[in-house]
């Protein structure tokens, strides 16, 4: 008889015709995995096997239960938990603005022109400038031509809508974004709509947020597809899964939640999660209760330090789409922070997304993107259809 974790075994050697003998150990864990129940079997051949040989044989047997004794009980020992994946969004931006460059180059090829953005800039906002510099920065690398026009920031709400519309107009131009935020005398909610649904590469016309609330084709906002596609791309599963979105804004939150939260079969297909929505008005501790059972936490809210590990499940993904400027305590410089506790959340998540590095450059490469299929559309349409639309 032998042990093996803590149950009696027997070891059972017979002669077999023509094998010499068979030495025999079941081996059955303690643990209710049948995975884990096994049979070690060892053939000594040959004949006229003297009884020395055969005590060989299982000598052999024992040390190598032994030694799988040993495999299995580390296998029920736990390893230490490893940090979550940090998820580059800088690294799956450039597989899709590889892709995006390989579709200008057959846009090309086939004798069409290249794609042409528009980007309309009012005022001196410095982060504006550097976004809207990434992004023709970004349009050069994949191919695609643009241009920024400049207007002061004193420029009337209706000298704008008048550019728009020469815009809407010009067929040079398939994609036209106006940078946000605008001066506070222009209502923004009438440019975005001012924009024709078909350049409108920034998806925020009334008509694009309609078909994405009906889970139709459309432009797609920038930022919630880009997090859709970190979600998709990394391998993160959604079907059934909890999902807290921290943030309601309508070109943020309000999309991200939509992607994920709709059918799978439709024509734009969504992620068939349970997503709650949480904002400004949600008390903290009603926040938590839902981020602990959450399985993906989409982080929207402008708030930094939002998420803190004490509110997340372990394994949990948690996507931080916040970009808030602080002052480093230490160096007293101004630093970009997201709206999670990111080297106290990656200790116990699954997966986590860092700011800067993270959704910023998966916006400017969904873009690309979006101007892409702007320039198709207006392949697949006659034009006298691109005119209306311009004109709605």
């Amino acid at each position: 008889m032998m042990q093996w974790g803590g149950v009696a075994a027997e070891l059972t050697v017979t002669q077999c015709r023509g094998k010499g003998f068979k030495a025999s150990l079941p081996l059955a864990s303690s643990s209710t995995d049948s995975a884990l129940s096994a049979r070690v079997v060892c053939y000594v051949t040959g004949r006229g096997i003297s009884s020395p040989v055969r005590m060989a044989a299982i000598r052999t047997l024992r040390k190598l239960c032994q030694h799988s004794q040993h495999q299995l009980c580390k296998l029920h020992t736990s390893a230490p938990r490893q940090e979550a994946v940090v998820i580059s969004g800088r690294k799956l931006a450039r597989q899709i603005r590889e892709e995006a460059r390989v579709d200008v180059d057959k846009m090309v090829l086939a004798g069409h022109r290249r794609p042409h953005l528009s980007v309309v800039l009012v005022g001196e906002n410095p982060a504006s400038h550097s976004y809207v510099l990434n992004k023709t920065r970004a349009a050069a690398d994949v191919g695609i031509s643009s241009e920024t026009i400049l207007k002061q920031s004193d420029i009337s709400e209706e000298e704008l809508l008048d550019l728009i519309y020469k815009l809407n107009t010009d067929h040079r131009v398939d994609g036209l974004l106006v940078q946000l935020p605008l001066p506070d005398h222009i209502d923004e909610r009438a440019i975005c709509n001012a924009v024709s649904p078909t350049k409108d590469v920034d998806g925020f016309h009334v008509v694009n947020v309609g078909r994405l609330c009906l889970d139709q084709s459309t432009m797609l906002p920038a930022t919630p597809w880009g997090v859709w596609e970190i979600i998709k791309r990394t391998g993160i599963p959604t079907i059934g899964k909890n999902v807290v979105v921290a943030g309601r804004s309508k070109n943020v939150g309000m999309p991200i939640a939509m992607l994920l939260h709709t059918d799978s079969r439709h024509e734009r297909p969504g992620g068939d999660a349970t997503v709650t929505i949480s904002h400004r008005h949600t008390p903290k501790e009603q926040l938590s209760q839902h981020t602990k059972i959450a399985d993906i936490i989409v982080a929207a809210a402008g708030i930094p330090n939002l998420i803190t590990p004490d509110m997340i499940k372990e394994g949990a993904a948690v996507i931080d789409v916040g970009i808030n400027r602080v002052q480093d305590p230490v160096t007293g410089k101004s630093r970009l922070v997201g709206d999670v506790d990111f080297e106290g959340v990656r200790k116990k998540a699954g997966f986590i997304t860092p700011v800067p590095g993270g959704v910023g450059p998966m916006t400017v490469a969904m873009l690309m993107k979006n101007t892409i299929k702007a320039a198709k559309n207006v392949l697949l349409f006659p034009p006298e259809r691109i005119r209306m639309a311009a004109a709605s």
